[in-house]
């Protein structure tokens, strides 16, 4: 990753105001980058991004992606050269709940910025960020790569499919030759960190219970996902946009960005560490639900192509990963403030990029 590149650049985001996009516009507020957000107020109370003040330092825009003519209007105003789509309905058992919103959003939603960059020729580079579950899960024991067939058997993860094969087909359709963009999508594995406060996702679920000292309830102990830190895939997605924009076509296309085999654990696993971490007397009980509605029991994801064609690769293993989600969340709870806290991760983190470089060197 190069910061310098960040600088001054012109960024839209879409989903700014959930926790991943959060996370990003903090980011690239610190690599000082003029950030135009789009996106529906926050869906959780507390927010990371309000608890942060993640629009003191950019552009904050509310407006829905399936309001194609809203996204067209701000992406036009903005003009950006770069552009991240992470607006998305991202929880499963709410896909369940509502797939008419799913679909609608995470479909039409992707068609609409897309079409809109057609339409906006400052833009160079377009990231558009689906999920590991848009992969057809047949339970099998390897990591799924970027030749696997998409699919999903609930409305979110087949949505994400759909989503990818939106963006291939906009690609070849319209951002191929001598188009003005390029566009790549990311498939990232389960993001974890301080600061998230969804509903039906496992370490927020966890972190209500321990704060109101009550045993965290684990549904399904033994599903085993890609877990990683939210700082890992971002900084694949900021590599990626940097690829894209310098103009190597071979980098408009689908790329998984996940964590080593031995760091794709059980939920179990996950919940005893987490209970480690913060210490006292956080606990968890295993219940398993009656007619629950389906859920992957076994997802991998292989990010062998990012490692190998982008250089990216993971810093932080899932045990420090899980101390990191810990810190920050004491660091909440105590006052010392949400936007302190998550500077002060990215500001660690870019030391480990720093220094992985210098060792390859």
């Amino acid at each position: 990753m190069n910061p310098s590149f960040w600088h001054g650049r012109r960024v839209f985001v879409t989903g700014h105001t959930g926790f991943k996009g959060s996370w990003l516009c903090l980011w690239l507020q610190r690599l000082g980058a003029q950030v135009t957000g789009y996106a529906l107020q926050p869906l959780t109370e507390p927010s990371l991004f309000d608890a942060a003040q993640v629009a003191s330092g950019m552009n904050h825009l509310a407006g829905d992606v399936r309001d194609a003519a809203g996204v067209r209007h701000a992406l036009e105003a903005a003009r950006p050269e770069v552009v991240f789509h992470l607006a998305a309905q991202s929880l499963v058992r709410q896909s369940y709940a509502d797939p008419i919103e799913t679909y609608s959003t995470n479909v039409m939603g992707t068609v609409h910025v897309l079409d809109a960059v057609r339409h906006v020729n400052s833009v160079r580079a377009v990231v558009n960020v689906t999920s590991d579950k848009c992969y057809e899960n047949r339970e099998i024991t390897r990591g799924y790569d970027e030749s696997d067939a998409l699919g999903g058997h609930d409305p979110y993860s087949n949505s994400k499919g759909c989503s990818e094969l939106v963006t291939a087909s906009y690609r070849q359709s319209f951002f191929n030759g001598n188009s003005h963009a390029a566009i790549a999508s990311a498939r990232a594995g389960n993001v974890i960190g301080g600061g998230d406060w969804a509903r039906d996702r496992l370490v927020p679920d966890l972190l209500r219970a321990f704060d109101r000292g009550e045993h965290a309830v684990v549904r399904r102990p033994h599903s085993v996902r890609p877990w990683q830190h939210v700082l890992e895939p971002l900084a694949g997605y900021l590599m990626l946009a940097e690829r894209l924009v310098e103009g190597d076509a071979s980098f408009a296309g689908a790329w998984n960005f996940g964590p080593l085999a031995d760091d794709m654990r059980s939920v179990e696993e996950i919940a005893s560490q987490l209970v480690s971490a913060l210490g006292n007397n956080a606990a968890y009980e295993v219940q398993q639900e009656a007619n629950a509605p389906h859920e992957a029991g076994l997802l991998l994801l292989d990010a062998s192509k990012a490692r190998r064609e982008l250089g990216w690769n993971t810093l932080l293993k899932l045990d420090e990963a899980l101390q990191w989600i810990a810190q920050w969340h004491l660091a909440y709870r105590t006052g010392s403030g949400a936007r302190v806290a998550t500077l002060a991760q990215i500001e660690r983190y870019e030391a480990r990029i720093n220094a992985a470089a210098a060792v390859q060197y």
